[in-house]
């Protein structure tokens, strides 16, 4: 499994338009091949500031299969123009991962 982490900087202003685009362009990525899961989640300090998380069953799932397919452009499409700067992709693979942790884990 590899982590896509996304750090999203949306123009100010544009919050609200951003996640009904957003909400639409998660089924591009959420039906790629390879797909695990998708996250989205908004800074409480800076609301103008997102992180995107997709687990993906490789890195070349994402690098070779989703980014070179139409459902990228169509992704691209929908929610690029809200992000000022373009975001940095960068992939990650779990050294430890603990689900659903209770006091006494």
């Amino acid at each position: 499994m590899v982590l896509e982490h996304v750090p999203l900087e949306v123009i100010p202003g544009s919050e609200a338009e951003f996640e009904a685009a957003f909400d639409v362009a998660r089924h591009e990525v959420a039906n790629s091949p390879g797909c695990r899961s998708i996250r989205l989640a908004r800074c409480v300090e800076t609301p103008n500031r997102y992180l995107l998380l997709i687990e993906w069953n490789s890195l070349a799932d994402h690098v070779d299969g989703f980014r070179n397919s139409e459902a990228f452009t169509r992704w691209r499409g929908l929610v690029a123009r809200f992000w000022d700067p373009l975001p940095t992709v960068l992939h990650f693979s779990d050294v430890v991962r603990m689900d659903d942790v209770t006091a006494d884990d």
